[in-house]
């Protein structure tokens, strides 16, 4: 049965999306060895915020092709302005940030998502790592996630960044494992204030990295 969100969708952006999931699905297989673990710790339907890590410009479709549900991602309103990317993403129901971040339409077009029932992906660290190692987490999730009275889903991913490092112009074929991890509840969201809400998120994106770095090296 499909999840209420992708029942809502119009047919053309369902189909859209449907194609480059599988695509982007056949590709990590074929190149990266690309293997998911623990996407049934994504709900099903209803709203939910995925938390991952930030290892390179692979990262959006790394997280959101293993689920079989629709997801939302974030993209710089710059990126729209190209005639052939801004087609794709906009039919991806990609939602245009400011440059400098979210921006008040940008927090009001997520919130309508996220309470519409909609999967939303956020790299909670904000850039790109340098290092491949989880940086420190930045609390614009906190508002979205507490309005929208939503879980929270750690996602971690380890081979992004040897594929494509921040700086780097051509993808390296290496070994990519992502792994889910237990949703942070709804209601845990409301009652842990900010700090520890980002330590309770850092500390399970970290557990899914491990996780995911056991996978790559076995």
């Amino acid at each position: 049965m499909a999840d209420s969100s992708t029942a809502r969708k119009p047919l053309v952006k369902y189909t859209f999306y449907a194609f480059f999931r599988y695509l982007f699905r056949l590709a990590g297989l074929l190149l990266f060895k690309y293997h998911c673990i623990g996407r049934h710790y994504l709900p099903r339907s209803g709203g939910a915020i995925i938390c991952a890590n930030h290892q390179s410009h692979l990262d959006p479709p790394l997280v959101g092709m293993a689920p079989s549900r629709h997801c939302i991602y974030l993209a710089r309103k710059t990126l729209f302005n190209n005639p052939l990317f801004g087609f794709i993403i906009s039919n991806l129901d990609a939602i245009p940030l400011n440059r400098d971040g979210m921006g008040i339409e940008g927090i009001k077009a997520t919130l309508r998502k996220l309470r519409a029932g909609e999967a939303v992906v956020m790299f909670p660290e904000g850039t790109r790592t340098k290092t491949g190692e989880l940086q420190p987490l930045k609390s614009g999730f906190i508002t979205l996630a507490r309005r929208s009275k939503v879980p929270l889903v750690p996602c971690g991913f380890v081979g992004a960044y040897q594929c494509l490092p921040k700086g780097g112009k051509l993808p390296q074929f290496e070994r990519i494992r992502c792994v889910y991890g237990p949703p942070i509840s709804a209601e845990q969201v409301a009652e842990l204030d900010d700090e520890a809400l980002i330590d309770l998120l850092t500390e399970r994106m970290q557990e899914c990295i491990a996780q995911a770095e056991i996978s790559r090296a076995g």
